[in-house]
């Protein structure tokens, strides 16, 4: 079974996903949230051997929990309503930076930049979780 990343934001959400190994993360898809992302994810889940998701948890630098990870938990609340597969939240701190290092790094222009960090933020936050199962 693959594991799935996501990297829940405002307007948007950065999924990732792992190789059947659960060796490798992979950006896989940036979903708007327009209502239907819900229905989205289900559908990445069913059609891709999903047995589990890993959801960033976005803590403030001090290791408290600010406004924006009680939005992450009513989201994965919505989300568990549809999709029955655990899911496990890991801290995400400055992982959209280290994204935005990373494509820079790799000389992504800045149009492509802006279409692709959430995907990979999820592929940051999925890879930190596949390094803890080794």
């Amino acid at each position: 079974m693959r594991i799935l990343g996501l990297d829940v934001g405002e307007k948007r959400v950065g999924v990732a996903i792992s190789d059947p190994t659960n060796i490798i993360a992979q950006p896989f898809d940036v979903i708007e949230r327009d209502g239907g992302e819900f229905d989205r994810i289900a559908g990445i889940v069913k059609e891709n051997d999903v047995g589990e998701i890993v959801v960033g948890y976005p803590k403030n630098m001090d290791g408290s929990v600010g406004p924006m990870a009680k939005k992450i938990e009513e989201f994965v609340g919505k989300m568990s309503e549809l999709v029955d597969v655990p899911v496990v939240f890991i801290d995400e701190r400055l992982s959209t930076v280290e994204a935005e290092r990373v494509m820079i790094t790799a000389d992504v222009s800045r149009k492509k930049r802006k279409k692709s960090i959430d995907k990979v933020a999820a592929a940051i936050i999925l890879e930190g979780r596949l390094m803890g199962l080794k």
